[in-house]
Parts: structure tokens; C-alpha cells; sequence
């Protein structure tokens, strides 16, 4: 599940964030990604795909922590 979350970050990170369990976060995310997406093109895509990985990291992290 781990690797498929990374996977589908690439594609959607609002979504990826949402399934890591930070549900506010990931509409806040989307409310900013969308427009973002549509008016620059992609050029802030990159940005939300390191959130969502440094999310992600840090869920499992926590997990291994706890």
C-alpha cells in the first residue's frame, strides 16, 4: 500500500494526502492544486508531489514509531 500511495502522489496529490489521513489538509491542498494546475500549466505540481511524499514518510514514520 506503501509504494502505490508514492505512485498515485505523482498523479493526485490532494487525493494521496487524503488516504494518509490528513483530511483537512488534502481539501486545502485541492482548493490550491486545481487552479494551480490550470492556470501555470503544471509548474506547481512538483511542489504538492513533495508534500504528499514528506506526508506519507512521515505517517509511516509515526507508525514505526508508535
Amino acid at each position: 500500500m506503501r509504494c502505490m500511495n508514492y505512485v498515485l502522489a505523482l498523479f493526485l496529490p490532494p487525493l494521496s494526502i487524503f488516504l494518509t489521513g490528513r483530511v483537512l489538509l488534502s481539501i486545502l491542498v485541492f482548493v490550491i492544486w486545481l487552479p494551480a494546475i490550470l492556470i501555470s500549466g503544471g509548474l506547481g505540481h512538483p511542489i504538492f508531489i513533495l508534500l504528499a511524499w514528506i506526508l506519507i514518510y512521515q505517517s509511516h514514520a509515526d507508525r514505526r514509531g508508535a
